[in-house]
């Protein structure tokens, strides 16, 4: 057995030995379950470039069974969770879903079968042991990170989830300890478990890694100011570091948050060297030979009143690469101000982003559940062979929840989009998205 794998190994052999020797009522009693259904309508329409489809348009059924359980009485308590997950094909067709195997494994919403047609269903089954000691737990399988250097993504069907093992520790007053290691993604467009990558490391088929880790602290310095560190490190890829400061004010009219965020990035292990940027081992940028060297500073302000939100932010990226995430090509997610709808995510190596967003709650004029959401931003300096690049994006979201007490869980949202870009890897696009979902407690 490898070095690196045996601390993963005894948390599982404790998950499955204490349970015989501590009493279980709290493991039941405290269980719950839910059932989530999604329906989800997608259509992107490529306004520019020649590579087919220019539209893809699907439409699926997606089911989620998420089992919690509590803990075992005892000093060590232990616990089983369990998250169950199917896709159902109810629209799509060769000409508006087709990826050659060649080129890609996934459309927007389904995986791709041998016939490069979406297959008719797709399923996974992910569980978690966890132990927990005081204020301190630790979780081994099926996670769903939120954290500054790893955020899952679940704008589909079924969520990303990725297998590992996390520890949470909040024994310390106003201090959460977060740390462990990643070895496996699933995405949320496949069924399959595969190693981590990054973009500009060949795609469907290029390089992979099978650990990242991470490790960082959110300090509750008030009620009103949290300050953030956290380290992660994908092995032979990348290192990233990043601080962050949250600060939210009662203002005589009105409430101001502001949302500081600075992000680090060097090479880790083979990219580090031209003989491994040569493997694939690289990342995606301009005149920077694969090597990350890659520096993000954002801010971003939001006033708050009778239901509006007004944001207006600004994000600022140097060095020679992109910004580094896990990213396999197949659908990711980033904790970037400008990682909005499309997917663009504004994170090109030297850009630099205007943000504006406005926000309202209908339920200042009596209309309880329904929401709006109106974002733009613009990015330009983009590096590339062609000289500076700039690209604009346009999200509108409506989205309403259901407030009767017989469909409550039941909400609807319409959410549209368009990019403009004259970097050349890019696509113009214009896209619509129907989500109606239910979410229904079981016990």
């Amino acid at each position: 057995m490898s070095k690196k794998r045996q601390p993963l190994f005894l948390i599982a052999t404790a998950l499955t030995t204490l349970p015989c020797a501590i009493h279980a009522a709290g493991l039941v009693e405290d269980a719950h379950a839910r059932l989530e259904m999604r329906n989800i309508y997608f259509n992107q329409d490529n306004r520019s470039g020649a590579a087919n489809p220019s539209k893809q348009e699907e439409w699926g059924q997606g089911f989620l069974f998420d089992f919690t359980s509590g803990y075992t009485d005892g000093p060590v308590g232990v616990g089983v969770d369990a998250l169950g997950m199917l896709g159902v094909r109810l629209d799509s067709g060769k000409g508006t879903h087709y990826n050659p195997q060649s080129t890609n494994r996934a459309g927007m919403v389904f995986p791709t079968d041998s016939d490069g047609r979406a297959v008719d269903e797709f399923s996974t089954l992910g569980v978690t042991g966890k132990l927990r000691f005081a204020k301190t737990e630790a979780r081994l399988g099926t996670l769903r990170p939120r954290m500054p250097v790893l955020v899952y993504n679940d704008g589909r069907l079924l969520p990303e989830t990725f297998e590992g093992l996390q520890v949470i520790s909040r024994d310390l007053e106003d201090v959460t300890f977060t740390a462990g290691q990643i070895q496996r993604v699933k995405s949320r467009t496949s069924s399959n478990k595969e190693g981590m990558a990054i973009g500009g490391a060949g795609g469907a088929f290029g390089k992979r890694s099978n650990e990242f880790n991470f490790a960082g602290i959110d300090y509750s310095l008030s009620r009103e100011v949290t300050l953030q560190y956290y380290y992660g490190e994908l092995k032979d890829f990348y290192r990233q570091h990043f601080v962050g400061l949250v600060h939210q004010y009662d203002l005589p009219v009105g409430r101001l948050k502001s949302d500081f965020r600075f992000f680090d990035s060097g090479p880790s292990g083979r990219s580090g060297s031209t003989s491994g940027r040569l493997e694939g081992y690289r990342s995606g940028g301009f005149n920077n030979d694969g090597k990350v060297d890659n520096r993000v500073v954002s801010g971003l302000f939001t006033y708050s009143l009778a239901g509006h939100g007004f944001s207006l932010g600004y994000q600022h990226l140097s060095g020679s690469s992109d910004f580094p995430f896990v990213n396999q090509g197949d659908g990711s997610a980033t904790y970037l101000i400008t990682d909005r709808q499309t997917g663009a995510r504004f994170q090109k190596a030297g850009e630099r982003t205007w943000v504006a967003q406005h926000t309202y709650d209908f339920a200042n004029v009596g209309i309880p559940g329904l929401t709006t959401q109106l974002t733009y931003q613009r990015g330009d300096h983009i590096k590339s062979p062609q000289g500076e690049q700039h690209e604009w994006e346009r999200n509108f979201w409506v989205s309403y929840a259901v407030q009767n007490e017989t469909f409550k869980g039941l909400a609807f949202s319409w959410r549209n989009a368009s990019l403009r870009s004259t970097f050349r890897n890019q696509r113009d696009l214009d896209e619509n998205r129907i989500y109606i979902t239910y979410s229904l407690p079981l016990f």
